[in-house]
């Protein structure tokens, strides 16, 4: 297998494996709360957004690591401490049925992933940098999917391991049943999977002499002589449009389900529409990024967002087979502005494609969490499709807004 292959394969599996485990938490959870160890919702919400935040902010950090050393032992390290911590997780509340002996390794465990973002996001850019914006493309679907197996192995094997957890699941709302002791030993299994994903990173990303190297090629070819200064009004413009995506793509989801059981549909409509959503946001990555590595990103970028705001204007208007159209119309138009937000943030300073990758994203998961709660205090003051339309005009000035960024054409 060529060497550029094997790397991007190498990240891609690795994103993947990651993220399959950084998903499971809410389902593993909730099942640990019915069997082994009562939490309220407050105390798994803890546990979700604390979380999240670590991960978001320790990205940067990792970002500047990665464009030193090129991110060999960072990026494989960082997914086995993940796995290793999640698992440590699981083994501490099996064993001792304490919180905050299960709590503190689950926290930690989103060190490891924020470890491994950057280092992945920087190769996929870098290796073939003609087609920068489909491989990051290619990139994120990995980590997409990997989010929505997660939950699913996860509650296949807790299925499996336990026959009774539809009764376990049962006494969260009072209902009678007999406890087959919360077995979690599949999840603990699992976590051998890791091994090949760790490997094949260690093995494929270029050592730390091979990637300075490459980066002090770069430099003598010129590469940032356009970049002698820190480009603050460009990045400035990129925070805003990443905030307001934010609060709009992201933080609308959340409530997607709640939008349409308003309107009466039945948990698996209204799941099956949410699931729409996320697979044709995942998905339309990768045609976004087609067109972005022939045409002028900036304009690509607008164009997913502003074709989107009609279709979020437009969800809470229809019913039945129109509105999963709508919602795949919304979901695939914004997200398709997810990975060229990376490689604009990676074009603004290109000698430093690990900390833009790190600070763009840790900054992205960090808007979408703050834009859920926005649109649930707004919904609450004026309803739930009033602040979806206004997601729409918010959505559209983010697009408008990548007029600003500088222009670069492949």
């Amino acid at each position: 297998m060529p060497r550029t292959r094997r790397l991007l394969s190498a990240v891609y599996l690795g994103h993947l494996t990651n993220d399959i485990f950084s998903s499971m938490p809410p389902v593993l959870l909730t099942f640990l709360a019915a069997s082994i160890l009562p939490m309220s919702n407050i105390q798994i919400g803890l546990v979700v957004s604390l979380s999240q935040l670590l991960g978001a902010l320790t990205q940067p950090f990792f970002g500047m690591r990665a464009d030193r050393s090129g991110g060999r032992r960072l990026g494989s390290l960082g997914l086995a401490f993940n796995v290793l911590m999640f698992t440590l997780s699981v083994v501490a509340a099996a064993a001792t049925r304490q919180y905050w002996l299960m709590f503190l390794p689950m926290v930690l465990a989103s060190i490891g992933s924020g470890a491994l973002h950057p280092v992945g996001a920087l190769h996929a850019a870098e290796t073939v940098p003609r087609r920068s914006a489909f491989n990051m493309a290619c990139f994120f679907l990995m980590g997409q999917m990997g989010l929505a197996l997660g939950p699913a192995i996860a509650g296949i094997l807790l299925d499996a391991a336990n026959p009774n957890l539809l009764g376990e699941m049962g006494a969260l709302v009072g209902l009678p049943y007999f406890t087959s002791g919360g077995d979690v030993k599949p999840i603990i299994a699992l976590s051998v999977l890791v091994i090949p994903s760790v490997l094949l990173m260690f093995a494929s990303i270029p050592k730390t002499h091979e990637h300075r190297a490459e980066q002090s090629k770069r430099k003598s070819e010129g590469e940032q002589a356009a970049r002698e200064h820190f480009p603050l009004f460009a990045f400035v413009v990129l925070g805003l449009i990443v905030l307001l995506r934010g609060l709009g793509q992201q933080g609308s989801v959340a409530f997607v389900p709640l939008l349409f059981e308003q309107k009466g549909w039945d948990p698996a409509a209204y799941g099956a529409i949410t699931s729409s959503y996320w697979i044709a946001s995942a998905i339309s990555g990768l045609v976004f990024g087609r067109l972005a590595d022939r045409f002028d990103r900036r304009m690509v970028m607008m164009l997913s967002m502003l074709m989107s705001a009609p279709a979020f204007f437009l969800l809470p208007v229809y019913d039945g087979a129109f509105a999963y159209f709508l919602a795949i119309a919304a979901g695939g138009l914004s997200g398709g502005a997810h990975s060229l937000i990376v490689v604009m943030a990676q074009d603004l300073i290109p000698m430093r494609k690990g900390f833009a990758s790190g600070a763009i994203l840790g900054f992205i998961f960090g808007t979408g969490a703050i834009g859920s709660l926005v649109i649930g205090a707004l919904s609450d003051q004026i309803g739930l499709a009033q602040t979806f339309q206004i997601v729409a005009a918010v959505i559209a000035l983010a697009g408008l807004l990548s007029l600003l960024l500088p222009r670069k054409t492949p």
